[in-house]
């Protein structure tokens, strides 16, 4: 059963779980309440090991989580919606007996929730709105509220806060809380569903690890006799037998220093780290660097395929690190090091895929560049830049950014003065609608 940790006020918790017992077959849904919205980063923290994955009542204590989680991957939010906010007006005009048009109203800020105020079709010049995109101090909420309370500029109030809303109450101002419907619980309960269906397919899909050690006849060469370069061979085996182990996998020596071990995609990234080490100690024992390539597939022939692959890239590299592929096209370069790098190797964009013909540079390589660019956060670059994270001379990364300038995918904005002498670097960066076509592949 897979096991969902929801965080958020006692009332929100309940309620959630309550919904929850539609999926009892399927979810198992633990409770962890706060008093507090920031102790949703201490629950996290303390408590993550207990869970598969973290339902939030709301985006706030979700943002709040975000500071301790290095991924983001096992944190669903339900998100408040045009409908939670219909709910608050229902709820003031059954007990206020009237509909109120001057109110507070304080919520994160969402394009949906300007959406549905805008079809209310109530005048906005009554309506207060503070939004906000990151966690806000309650004492500052309350005093907003407040203060045009008690200026007469409001009859009513709206809070996301838990805590505001106690608070107002006390005030004696008609405070409503905003909170998701049903339904929108539900919808996000089926969506974490959905994640574990494609979790558990994505983690049974078929790994395999291709081990090379490269140079293998000089390997040879260096070995005094024949003993020797078994006895090389036994401790390398017995290496990768614990690696095998810890995979659950199978072994295979294929001949010549290239080995293939053969399990599942969820233990093989659960056991990079390891891999790592691995391939750091065989390097050593054979004084020889060693290329690691692994495949992910939904059968042993296209899990081979793509490791296959991804060993011969390693192998092309000028720093080692490992290499995956995976059945989509995505490529992961230097896997669980900080320089990681994922990109695409092919592309289904016909208008890209014409100008890159033409710019005579290949969808694997634009698509590393964008990949590198979004994960440095470069809003401008230069040759050299490429050419330093890239591992490529600077004239070929001169040449590359050259025709993809020529053909509309970058564009020079400006050039960089040396403190030396010399001529000033050309600033570059890419086209708008090459920025919108890797939003939209993200």
């Amino acid at each position: 059963m897979y096991k969902v940790g929801v965080v958020g006020p006692q009332p929100s918790v309940e309620r959630i779980i309550g919904v929850a017992q539609e999926y009892r077959h399927s979810l198992v849904c633990l409770p962890y309440p706060y008093e507090d919205t920031e102790e949703a980063e201490s629950i996290i923290r303390e408590h993550d090991d207990e869970v598969d994955v973290w339902l939030f009542s709301g985006q706030i204590p979700y943002m709040i989580a975000r500071r301790t989680c290095a991924s983001d991957e096992r944190l669903i939010y339900i998100p408040h919606t045009g409908s939670s906010l219909y709910k608050c007006f229902l709820h003031m005009a059954y007990y206020q007996n009237k509909l109120l048009n001057r109110i507070s109203i304080d919520m994160v800020y969402s394009e949906d929730v300007e959406e549905a105020l805008a079809e209310l079709g109530i005048p906005t010049q009554d309506i207060y709105l503070k939004s906000y995109h990151d966690y806000m101090n309650t004492d500052e909420l309350i005093q907003f509220h407040l203060q045009l309370w008690q200026e007469g500029k409001t009859e009513a109030a709206f809070t996301s806060y838990q805590a505001t809303y106690h608070a107002l109450r006390e005030q004696g101002i008609p405070v409503y809380w905003i909170s998701p419907t049903k339904m929108v619980i539900r919808q996000t309960l089926g969506l974490i569903l959905e994640k574990v269906k494609t979790s558990y397919f994505k983690v049974m899909q078929t790994g395999i690890v291709i081990v090379e050690i490269e140079n293998f006849d000089k390997v040879i060469e260096k070995a005094k006799t024949p003993y020797h370069l078994q006895y090389l061979e036994l401790k390398l085996k017995e290496t990768l037998l614990r690696l095998c182990q810890k995979l659950d996998g199978s072994l295979q020596e294929k001949g010549n220093g290239r080995y293939l071990i053969f399990s599942s995609r969820g233990a093989i990234e659960r056991e990079v780290p390891m891999l790592r080490k691995t391939v750091q100690h065989m390097s050593l024992e054979a004084d020889v660097p060693v290329a690691v390539g692994i495949g992910f597939g939904e059968t042993v022939f296209s899990a081979e395929i793509n490791g296959r692959r991804a060993v011969q890239h390693a192998k092309e590299k000028r720093e080692r690190g490992i290499v995956i592929v995976q059945e989509d096209g995505l490529m992961v370069e230097s896997a669980g090091e900080e320089e990681e790098l994922a990109y695409s190797y092919r592309s289904d964009d016909p208008e890209l895929l014409e100008q890159l013909k033409q710019a005579n540079v290949s969808a694997k390589t634009y698509h590393k560049i964008e990949a590198l660019i979004h994960r440095m956060g470069w809003k401008t670059f230069s040759s050299s830049d490429l050419s330093t994270h890239l591992a490529m001379t600077d004239r070929n990364a001169r040449r590359i950014i050259a025709s993809l300038c020529e053909w509309g995918l970058m564009e020079c904005v400006g050039e960089e003065l040396h403190a030396v002498r010399g001529r000033p670097s050309k600033i570059y960066t890419l086209t708008k609608s090459a920025k919108r076509r890797g939003t939209a592949q993200k």
